[in-house]
């Protein structure tokens, strides 16, 4: 006899929403991660607008803001006048120079039969020769497509003001979301989650960038000592691809190689040898000292993370592969916690 299971049916609809959730978020992922990278900003400015509105009188927001963004306006337009100007000659110079540096490889090294030395430096030759446009076109095309893209100016111009609201009314929107949630165990939990997140997110954004301000001030420091060209626009390429975990030094390191050996520098090895030892600093030292525990997460799954995100979406899914994990790191410790409370209630 038919009958109508009522856990079923519940299970049934669950599972129906969570896949409607998934297929929404999908269709929406490019606003989403407009949000989300203008929650990001927030929780990279909230540091120092938290530490003026401490000491402003009236302790009100507004103020905090207007002098935190006059402050960016003013650090954006000294470094674009300063930097920015140089990096965008070095980086045109570059990019009219890349079909001639190409071109030197398909010409063989003379007297490749003297010494097992030169049929390496050969055999290296030849398969730069065969391989460079592989591995500088994809990395190429990627940046100029994301930064080419037509809704550029519309992302830069919305995660600024995004993020002013984000620092405003964060707490407000926060109470307003746990006030949809009746039950009080489930409120504590979205309380917990908040307050692991907030932690999370505060400490992440602020170990990229200064990993990234460290890794621009050593490439374009190291670089200008040795005379390798170029100097100033790797140590940018390197600020920017330290946001991508894992993989993103690694392919800063490739074109810092391919920059290096198409431009007829004669010490790759001493390059070779400051990137690995600059590598061992960074993720061995600095960055375990900037990361609180809630980031700990195993090498294998962040690469895991990075390459699925950005086989998912591309540039902004490996940049967001992280952070993602670790979200949901922080939601199965706070569900596994609720669990054992639940077994064993705290004596009173």
């Amino acid at each position: 006899m038919l009958g109508f299971d009522a856990r079923a049916a519940r299970y049934a609809w669950t599972a129906i929403c969570v896949l409607l959730l998934v297929c929404l978020v999908y269709l929406i992922r490019e606003t989403l991660f407009v949000f989300i990278v203008a929650l990001l900003f927030a929780y990279l400015l909230y540091p120092l607008v938290h530490f003026l509105e401490q000491r402003l009188p009236g302790r009100s927001k507004i103020p905090s803001l207007a002098i935190v963004y006059l402050l960016l306006l003013g650090i954006l337009v000294m470094v674009g006048i300063e930097i920015g100007s140089r990096i965008a000659l070095q980086a045109d110079a570059l990019s009219s120079r890349i079909p001639e540096l190409l071109a030197k490889l398909e010409h063989p090294i003379s007297g490749v039969g003297q010494g097992v030395g030169l049929k390496l430096l050969s055999e290296i030759q030849r398969q730069l020769a065969d391989h460079s446009r592989d591995l500088i076109l994809p990395v190429t095309n990627a940046i100029m497509g994301f930064l080419a893209h037509a809704e550029m100016l519309l992302f830069a111009v919305l995660v600024p003001i995004l993020s002013f609201f984000f620092l405003k009314d964060g707490k407000t929107l926060l109470f307003s979301l746990i006030s949809f949630v009746s039950e009080e165990s489930s409120r504590k939990i979205i309380n917990d989650i908040a307050a692991d997140l907030h932690l999370l997110l505060a400490s992440y954004m602020r170990a990229l960038v200064i990993l990234g301000l460290a890794a621009a001030i050593a490439y374009a420091a190291f670089f200008s000592i040795i005379g390798l060209p170029y100097g100033l626009l790797l140590g940018a390429i390197a600020f920017f691809f330290e946001f991508i975990p894992m993989v993103g030094p690694l392919t800063s390191a490739v074109i810092v190689l391919l920059v290096a050996g198409l431009s007829g520098f004669g010490h790759l090895v001493l390059i070779i040898v400051f990137l690995a030892a600059f590598r061992l600093f960074q993720d061995y030292i600095l960055s375990p000292h900037l990361l609180s525990s809630g980031t700990e997460l195993h090498p294998l799954l962040v690469i895991l993370g990075v390459l699925a995100g950005g086989q998912i979406a591309g540039i902004p899914g490996a940049f967001l592969s992280v952070p993602v994990i670790a979200t949901l790191r922080i939601v199965y410790r706070q569900i596994q916690k609720k669990r054992l409370l639940a077994v064993s209630p705290p004596e009173p």
